[in-house]
């Protein structure tokens, strides 16, 4: 009987230290989105703003114009043996129109099969784009 008690009034006294330390609530509302910071070429283009707000059923396109995106730019890349920020991520209207007149009234198997040949693609340039952007610092 003794303990219970004991242990009951240590839990009151700690009661209101708890309260105190709690972090405070409150009714702000505000989104606080700070941009994201990566390791190289910081000032990237922003993406088309439809890909932020497509819907999740068809996240399918969006991911076929970065695969798009990527593979342009590495082609860049290669072609030009330059690794800097505006060749590695170049501004997004060529991948978008390419997108456009090839993708965008596709069905979503013929995005897969896109995306999987895209993939191969990019796949067969990785070791030359890395070799070149390790060189110049910038992988």
């Amino acid at each position: 009987m003794r303990q219970t008690i004991l242990a009951a009034a240590v839990t009151l006294l700690a009661a209101p230290l708890a309260a105190q330390t709690s972090p405070q609530v409150t009714n702000d509302l505000t989104v606080t989105v700070t941009p994201q910071q990566y390791r190289t070429c910081n000032d990237r283009p922003a993406r088309p703003t439809w890909m932020d707000e497509v819907h999740p059923r068809e996240a399918y396109k969006a991911l076929t114009l970065m695969d798009l995106y990527e593979l342009r730019a590495w082609e860049q890349i290669v072609d030009t043996g330059n690794c800097g920020c505006e060749v590695r991520f170049p501004a997004w209207e060529d991948a978008s129109e390419e997108f456009n007149e090839r993708y965008r009234l596709a069905s979503a198997a013929e995005h897969t099969s896109a995306q999987r040949d895209i993939r191969q693609q990019r796949n067969e340039l990785r070791h030359a784009v890395q070799d070149i952007c390790e060189a110049q610092g910038n992988w």
